[in-house]
């Protein structure tokens, strides 16, 4: 059975940063699109980024470029999210998922795999 299981979320103050990361298993997704998403209470699911089979290829949100980074370990089956000067707008629960297609996508409709997500909270 195929499952994504994330890790690494908390509460941190502003300013300060969080890895998380996403465990796969019940199959090999070093072909796979990996990505991570976020929703706010009362928001839409928000893409945040995205990352190629190979990890040569990325795709962030601008509200994240230059904060958040995006890698792979294919040998471990996992993808991580670095977050840096985390302010309170990023407080959300944060979505790995998997995705079949080659070039990492912004919509989540593309994508066939998800976590149960990982709670991030930012105290301002």
């Amino acid at each position: 059975q195929v499952q994504l299981v994330e890790s690494g979320g908390g509460l941190v103050q502003a300013g300060g940063s969080l890895r998380l990361s996403c465990a796969a298993s019940g199959r090999n997704f070093s072909s796979y699109v990996r990505g991570w998403f976020r929703r706010s209470p009362g928001q839409e699911r928000e893409f945040v980024a995205a990352i190629s089979g190979s990890g040569a290829s990325k795709n962030y949100a601008d509200s994240v470029k230059g904060r958040f980074t995006i890698s792979r370990d294919n040998a471990k089956n996992t993808v991580d999210l670095q977050m840096n000067g985390l302010s309170y707008e990023d407080s959300a629960r944060y979505y790995c998922a998997a995705d079949r297609t080659v070039t990492p996508m912004k919509d989540a409709i593309f994508y066939d795999y998800w976590g149960q997500g990982t709670r991030v909270t930012v105290s301002s």
